[in-house]
């Protein structure tokens, strides 16, 4: 019988300096969750024109008042950097030039799913309530529906619903926000 196998996790610390050692290239679509460095999928037309909708929508709705951040990386703790669809962020001098932003920034996360649905609902869901990110909108493209999820508690979200097309919903931290999905 042989050694067990154990596997290296990574810190963001060391994926932040591979990305510096250009140990990936410029248009890898990859991201850091529970410290393993996963590949993303392709973005496919209905994948791309969903994201162009909510970044469209919720610029023109929140204005000032918030930055969208269009999947770019979030730093949720020491080894979890994944980057999500759509960030909805506090508004910060710099733009986040200084630094990546963190649960305490984000406002509202988007994550649009067509051949992902499981892996974003099993995977990083529970990962972003665990780093109590407030609000999470999860669009099943397949289903044609919106999974809110809100109110982070012990690692899960507390609050789980599921809006249809035409619902109106808008963030929580804009009430005054509404859009239709």
């Amino acid at each position: 019988m042989g050694m067990p196998l154990t596997e290296h996790r990574f810190t963001v610390d060391e994926y932040h300096r591979m990305g510096e050692a250009a140990i990936f290239r410029e248009d890898d679509r990859v991201e850091l969750i529970r410290g393993r460095i996963v590949q993303m999928s392709a973005i496919g037309r209905r994948h791309a024109g969903c994201v162009n909708y909510f970044t469209r929508t919720l610029t023109s709705l929140l204005g000032e008042r918030a930055l969208v951040s269009v999947q770019n990386p979030v730093i949720l703790d020491a080894d979890g950097e994944p980057q999500p669809d759509v960030a909805v962020l506090t508004p910060r001098p710099g733009d986040y030039r200084d630094r990546h932003p963190q649960p305490a920034d984000i406002l509202l996360l988007v994550e649009v799913a067509d051949t992902t649905l499981d892996y974003d609902r099993d995977e990083k869901l529970p990962l972003y309530a665990e780093a109590g990110v407030r609000e999470v909108w999860l669009v099943n493209l397949p289903g044609d529906a919106i999974e809110l999820y809100r109110d982070p508690r012990d690692g899960r979200y507390a609050e789980v619903r599921t809006g249809r097309r035409a619902e109106t919903i808008a963030p929580l931290a804009f009430p005054d926000g509404a859009l239709r999905g």
